[in-house]
Formats: C-alpha cells, sequence, structure tokens
C-alpha cells in the first residue's frame, strides 16, 4: 500500500478484498479513509470448504438471507437466525467464519443495490489478472520495457467487450459512489 501511496495513488475509496489476513489492515493504514469490503463470493467459496457436496446447494441458499438482507442489522439478525439453524448446529464453522470477516461484511450493506451488484466480487479483477498473466506467459520474454507495456496495453484495450456486466450497471454505480463519497468521489474523478 506504501508503494502505491508513493507511486501517486492519493485515495483510495472503496477496497474489495478477498480474505487475505492482515489486507484490510494495511489498507487502512496507508489510507484510513477507505472502506474496505471482504469479497462476499470468497466468503461464500470458504463457507462451503465445510460442507459436504450433498448439502452445499441447501447451505447456500440458506446463507442468502445473510448477504441479501436490506442492511447490516437484518444481515445480523440473519446471522443469528443461520446460527441456531439446524445448518448453523451442523456447521458451526461456517458462522465462525462470517463473524471472522464480520467488520469487512458489514460495509456492504451501506451500499444500494445498483453498488452492491458490482461490489459482491473481486472476480473481474482476478479474470482481468489471469488475462495479463497469461498474456505474459505466451510471449515468454520480451527485448525491452516499452514491449511488455505494449503488449499488457493490448491486452487491456477494451476489455469492456468481453464483461458480461451492462455498462448501465457501472453508470448507477458511479451516480451512487458520488453520493456516496462526496468530495473524494469528485476530486477522483477530475483528478
Amino acid at each position: 500500500m506504501n508503494e502505491l501511496k508513493n507511486r501517486g495513488t492519493e485515495d483510495i475509496m472503496l477496497a474489495v478484498v478477498d480474505g487475505l489476513k492482515g489486507f484490510p489492515d494495511a489498507i487502512t493504514a496507508v489510507f484510513p479513509e477507505a472502506v474496505v469490503q471482504t469479497c462476499i463470493v470468497h466468503l461464500l467459496r470458504n463457507s462451503m470448504d465445510f460442507v459436504s457436496w450433498k448439502d452445499r446447494k441447501p447451505l447456500a441458499t440458506a446463507l442468502k438471507a445473510i448477504y441479501r438482507a436490506v442492511d447490516a442489522k437484518a444481515a445480523e439478525d440473519a446471522l443469528i437466525a443461520f446460527e441456531a439453524s439446524e445448518w448453523g448446529l451442523r456447521y458451526v464453522a461456517i458462522a465462525q467464519s462470517w463473524r471472522r470477516a464480520w467488520n469487512e461484511v458489514v460495509p456492504f450493506f451501506a451500499f444500494p443495490e445498483a453498488v452492491r451488484k458490482i461490489i459482491y466480487t473481486t472476480n473481474a479483477i482476478e479474470a482481468l489478472n489471469s488475462k495479463l498473466r497469461r498474456a505474459i506467459r505466451a510471449r515468454g520474454h520480451f527485448p525491452n520495457d516499452e514491449a511488455a507495456t505494449k503488449l499488457l496495453y493490448l491486452v487491456l484495450n477494451r476489455p469492456e467487450k468481453e464483461w458480461k456486466m451492462p455498462l448501465r450497471e457501472w453508470t448507477m454505480a458511479k451516480a451512487q459512489f458520488a453520493v456516496i463519497f462526496g468530495e473524494r468521489f469528485i476530486k477522483a474523478k477530475t483528478a
């Protein structure tokens, strides 16, 4: 995070992380105003690590009540209900893992539905990183840094063509970010 700041990153408004221990603290140490949100998809995948194959689908349905709650209070109530349910008693480690990550889950509920659809997962970023790694691996070596930069530019040129999510969702999310983050968002947009 210090390296990002030294390279010129002035602010991080929202960071969606995938459960790497200590990463939320590292982000907020350098960017204290950053909202750190855990990847809900990673949290669900982690939950399924404790579950037998035949129980995965019904258990995933039971967990929806938590992450689809209207606000943080309703989500906490849903988590308490899950803990007391047959699933929660059978797979105690799941509720414990959600409790450990709860500080990074709660910010999710401050956002409206349009934004939640975008920030619930880090999969898009992971897919983009995978695409970059694949391109570099296929080429193998580069005569100079400029050649590597050009290849990465070509890979990144218009990646939205492959996006599954319509751009209008991002337009709605940007409008919500402008409201939520106010001047910070406006400053970042004009920089």
